[in-house]
């Protein structure tokens, strides 16, 4: 918007008011009796506008992604309530599968600690009717690509 400016002139403490008896009928339209920032009070012309209309909201689209979580949620909550409910049913067989878990782990435990302490004794059992035995190699090579030579003795 072009908006003309108009120059405010005023006149000096010697000179008398304009119109000191000029009546608000006999003011032309656009002509105000304005107080200057010096408190100064005068004619001036002021121009006649009307004020701004206030914007037009304009409809926004909906985003993608709230139709997407809007459409989502439900979905969402079903299904979060169906495995509760599959929870619910199966919680008994899962008490009794996390039992068997339990029963498996201490099986390996235990297998892992017995079965080195049996294997000991049964080493220790089976080499007391009896003596050891000891193995003695020999073995020969001439050069570094040479054939090996070897005895083995038993005793």
């Amino acid at each position: 918007m072009h908006e003309t400016a108009y120059e405010i002139t005023t006149l000096t403490h010697q000179q008398p008011t304009p119109n000191p008896g000029m009546l608000p009928t006999e003011i032309p339209p656009g002509v105000q009796m304005v107080t200057l920032p010096g408190g100064i009070r005068t004619l001036a012309y002021t121009p006649t506008q009307a004020p701004p209309a206030p914007p037009i909201p304009i409809a926004q689209p909906i985003p993608t992604w709230a139709k997407t979580t809007a459409l989502l949620t439900p979905t969402i909550g079903g299904g979060i309530a169906a495995a509760g409910v599959g929870l619910s049913y199966a919680a008994p067989g899962l008490i009794a599968m996390s039992q068997a878990l339990w029963a498996a782990v201490a099986l390996i435990a235990a297998a892992a600690i017995g079965v080195p302490v049996l294997l000991r004794i049964g080493r220790s059992a089976a080499g007391a009717g009896r003596g050891s035995t000891h193995i003695t190699q020999n073995i020969t090579a001439s050069g570094m690509f040479g054939k090996a030579n070897g005895t083995i003795n038993h005793r």
